[in-house]
């Protein structure tokens, strides 16, 4: 971790916090302990400020967005009956369920033809009749339709179950899939580490040291990925801190991960909801900031800190621009998978709706690619600070 020179320790008004913001401006990597104390600290505008200093230290003031569409090929899912925080997947008869054809995947996909649309994020369920053959022919008509956009597709949860159904090693349905076109990987299905937390809310899917290795077998290939926590749940904050330290090690070994993205848990139409008497609830706006910030100082050998609107607001996006935040999620054109839990953000965010809302934050505004190199900036035109978030 660089040393963060612009930290004012008169801003911290937890006593607690004043060794781990020495830390933070000597650059010396925090313990399990120091983010564990950061997780409950009561003073989440000084937990903001060491933050958004070290976040200032690496990227100034400018925050990155990609322009990308999101499809989701299959909600067909074998675990729809055990991972019960998920409200999106159905099984192969059930009302609702579907997968998409070859030609319904190009359709939807048409719409980047005269769009800004540099990006494919493409994740669904695990479906049996989704396998190796079902990604290849379609990784490749994208390819062939739109050379110009990159393919971000399939969690490692995903990755498992082809290798799981095609008897293949994970690194032989890599190696595939970025013959037919894979770029990257998206960093979704880690939820939280813990295996207590996961014998709650998904006891049958891939482990989190499995998920650790599908992305160690990525790095390997140079396939670099993004990496997520499902916070919000049953986890505690132990359990958080365990999975980012995981994260941290992988990240030690490889430097595969390009960025790293908190996911909040919606608890509207899922099971688990309704179990811990959550429906019509969600996660707090401060435990959304904590989650930010805290991935900021801990995660220190990983650039990038992404806030996903969809999940949270724009409005608590914008706020999280002051919490160690320098990227956010892109245009996206159509989300499905959040929606189906309770989001009820919009499901698209126009160009000039995300240069408004960085820009109000006192950012400046660059749209990046997949691997965060700037494709273009903003910062010529003038702040719109007033009434920013829509």
């Amino acid at each position: 971790m660089s040393a963060v020179p612009n930290i004012h320790l008169d801003r911290l008004r937890d006593v607690a916090l004043h060794p781990i913001g020495e830390k933070v401006r000597l650059g010396e990597r925090l313990t399990a302990a120091d983010a564990i104390t950061l997780f409950r600290t009561a003073d989440v505008l000084g937990l903001g400020h060491l933050a958004d200093a070290a976040n200032h230290a690496k990227h100034g003031d400018v925050v990155t967005f990609a322009s990308n569409q999101h499809i989701n090929p299959t909600n067909v899912c074998v675990l729809r009956k055990t991972c019960v925080f998920c409200g999106y997947a159905r099984l192969p008869k059930e009302e609702g369920a579907y997968r998409y054809s070859l030609e319904q995947v190009l359709a939807e996909a048409a719409q980047a033809t005269d769009s800004m649309t540099r990006e494919f994020h493409i994740v669904g369920g695990l479906d049996m009749q989704a396998g190796l053959a079902y990604y290849t022919t379609m990784f490749r008509a994208l390819k062939a339709a739109h050379p110009q956009v990159h393919i971000k597709a399939l969690t490692a949860v995903e990755i498992a179950h082809i290798a799981r159904i095609e008897k293949m090693s994970w690194t032989d349905v890599l190696i595939a899939l970025r013959e037919a076109g894979l770029d990257t990987m998206p960093g979704g299905g880690a939820e939280t580490f813990s295996a207590a937390v996961r014998d709650v809310i998904a006891d049958k899917k891939l482990g989190g040291a499995d998920y650790i290795n599908v992305h160690h077998a990525a790095h390997e290939l140079g396939i670099r990925t993004n990496c997520t926590m499902l916070y919000g749940h049953v986890e505690t904050i132990e359990d958080r801190v365990e999975h980012l330290t995981m994260l941290r090690d992988l990240q030690d070994v490889t430097g595969g991960f390009l960025a790293y993205i908190p996911l909040a848990y919606h608890p509207d139409d899922n099971e688990l909801g309704v179990t811990l008497g959550r429906q019509g609830t969600s996660t707090t706006g401060m435990d959304d900031l904590r989650n930010l910030a805290v991935g900021r100082l801990f995660l220190d050998n990983i650039s990038h800190i992404k806030s996903h609107w969809i999940m949270v607001s724009p409005s608590l996006t914008q706020i999280s621009l002051a919490f160690g935040v320098n990227d956010i999620e892109g245009t996206v054109v159509r989300e499905k998978i959040y929606h189906a839990v309770g989001a009820t953000t919009k499901q698209g965010m126009t160009l000039d709706e995300l240069l408004r809302l960085i820009r109000g934050a006192g950012k400046q505004p660059a749209e990046r690619d997949s691997f965060y190199r700037i494709l273009r900036s903003f910062d010529d035109a003038p702040a719109d600070v007033v009434g920013a978030a829509a």
